[in-house]
């Protein structure tokens, strides 16, 4: 499966944006598929994860304002995030872990919140 991901951009504090990770595959199965994000000389983090079930997992630092989502006919994850903060700036990464623990990434999408 390749990921691609896209949406991001520079946006202003309290703003929003919906990130897009469109999969190469359709009716693929899937433990986890989710969403990272590394700001400048930071860790990578887990921002907002799904299972195949449609379970929801979501960094403290989001909940309550992103939320993901997929759209099975699309083969599309989505990240949307509101009322941004500068500390959301980062490269955001699009993940998945089939259930075999394979690992896959698309290439980053980098959002900028500017104050």
């Amino acid at each position: 499966v390749q990921l691609q991901a896209s949406g991001g951009g520079l946006v202003q504090v309290g703003e929003s944006l919906r990130l897009s990770c469109a999969a190469s595959r359709r009716g693929f199965s899937f433990s986890t598929w989710d969403w990272y994000r590394q700001a400048p000389e930071k860790q990578l983090e887990l921002v907002a994860a799904m299972t195949q079930g449609d379970s929801t997992n979501y960094a403290d630092s989001v909940k309550g304002r992103f939320t993901i989502s997929r759209d099975n006919a699309e083969n599309t994850l989505y990240l949307q995030m509101n009322s941004l903060k500068p500390e959301d700036t980062a490269v955001y990464y699009c993940h998945l872990e089939d259930f075999g623990g394979k690992n896959y990434w698309g290439l980053g999408t980098l959002v900028t919140v500017s104050s």
